[in-house]
């Protein structure tokens, strides 16, 4: 069984490339990949899990060659 990463907004953009104020607005708009938020309140520390950006990225992906989008 091997752990998955948990990943703070910064280290998601480092990865990924989302900048951090993006994902706060994604978060805020309920859209995005799912993240876990440690504590609560505004202030409350954020994580991601690697596997979640991971899905999120495959569930938007398009495939080419198909009916138009």
């Amino acid at each position: 069984m091997t752990s998955d990463q948990l990943l703070t907004p910064r280290q998601v953009e480092a990865e990924y490339g989302f900048q951090v104020r993006t994902l706060a607005q994604w978060r805020w708009m309920s859209v995005g990949p799912n993240y876990i938020k440690q504590s609560p309140g505004r202030g409350g520390r954020i994580k991601y899990k690697r596997s979640a950006i991971e899905a999120w990225l495959n569930a938007q992906t398009v495939e080419t060659g198909g009916a138009a989008a």
